[in-house]
């Protein structure tokens, strides 16, 4: 199965507190997104006013390959500013779970299916294709999700989305609840997981194997509070862990990665995966030891394809081996008294 990227940093990404892409950073986005290979991005929303469509029509007008998309919620305002950006693909967020259509849209399931159903067919007739979102999936009655994307799936929608609004799944409730669906919808399925719980990856991870072939994530896993599914993590564990066939241009993510920390002005953490600054690096002399006799000892995912390179340092964990190689790599031959007396000033130092 084909994995779709669906990259909501221009919608979900930039809702996280603090972040503001100006209009010339979201053009920067959108054409690096689209050289990297991006399926879909999701642009913004139309019903923030009017700088926003401008925003969403200067964007259409660049004849992007990856495919645009607005997100709405389920109002006919929202729909026709969504119509008026002139993208085809239309998103409609529709809250399914118990707690929200009672406290949030204080209305009942009836209404829901009834005024999803009205815009889809609204939408599809004004010349888009309607994605559908079902927000807080993950909380709502199985029964009724079930019903809720069979009716919005019969009205014309050509994609459906779970959403995992509080991030409250696990990778085995994902692959139940999205298997359940595939099997009984026919079109694709777009998974949308939040990180609240560090599960965001894995889930998404487990919703692209239970057949969800579109998921939704940002690149950093920016978003609300603790982020969303991460562009760069999700794309390099489904190719190197199930060897799946993307469009994604993998050389592209570590510059996408600094483009979005220089933007966003959220530092990277120097360990988060694939993208940190120091998921390459290694001290332990043991470590390096090994990744001398061979790379793979210690290191399962190759940094020369994400355009990044292993990098040694020195510290007091750091061997004689470790010491020899790393001067060695500067043009300087050491000994090995002369590599122990520069390890043992070195520990002596961080103590």
């Amino acid at each position: 199965m084909k994995l779709n990227i669906v990259d909501t940093t221009l919608r979900d990404g930039e809702q996280a507190p603090g972040i503001n892409f100006s209009f010339k950073q979201k053009i920067n986005l959108a054409k690096a997104m689209d050289k990297a290979g991006v399926n879909v991005i999701e642009a913004g929303i139309p019903a923030m006013g009017k700088e926003e469509i401008k925003v969403l029509q200067a964007l259409n007008s660049l004849d992007l390959k990856s495919e645009l998309m607005t997100w709405n919620r389920m109002r006919q305002e929202d729909v026709d500013k969504g119509i008026m950006t002139g993208i085809e693909n239309l998103h409609i967020s529709v809250p399914v779970s118990e707690i929200m259509i009672k406290s949030k849209m204080r209305a009942d399931r009836n209404h829901i299916l009834r005024e999803t159903g009205r815009l889809i067919e609204y939408a599809t007739k004004k010349g888009c294709k309607v994605s559908v979102g079902a927000e807080d999936a993950s909380r709502s009655d199985k029964k009724f999700l079930q019903k809720f994307f069979k009716a919005a799936v019969e009205s014309g929608a050509v994609r459906v989305r779970y959403a995992d609004t509080v991030g409250r799944m696990n990778p085995h409730t994902v692959w139940e609840d999205i298997s359940s669906l595939k099997m009984n919808l026919s079109v694709s399925i777009d998974f949308h997981g939040h990180n609240d719980f560090g599960m965001a990856t894995a889930n998404a991870f487990s919703a692209f194997k239970a057949g969800a072939d579109h998921i939704s994530c940002t690149i950093n896993g920016i978003g609300e509070r603790a982020g969303n599914t991460s562009f760069d993590e999700i794309v390099l564990s489904l190719i190197y862990m199930e060897n799946i066939i993307t469009t994604i241009n993998v050389g592209e993510i570590s510059k996408l990665s600094k483009l979005v920390e220089k933007y966003s002005k959220i530092k990277i953490h120097p360990a988060k995966p694939v993208v940190g600054k120091d998921v390459f690096t290694h001290e332990s002399g043991i470590h390096v030891d090994g990744m001398i006799k061979n790379r793979e000892n210690y290191q399962y995912l190759n940094p020369d394809i994400i355009g990044r390179k292993h990098k040694f340092v020195l510290g007091k964990h750091s061997g004689i081996k470790s010491v020899k190689y790393i001067y060695k790599s500067r043009g300087i031959n050491l000994t090995d008294l002369q590599a122990t007396k520069i390890l043992n000033n070195l520990k002596k130092k961080t103590y």
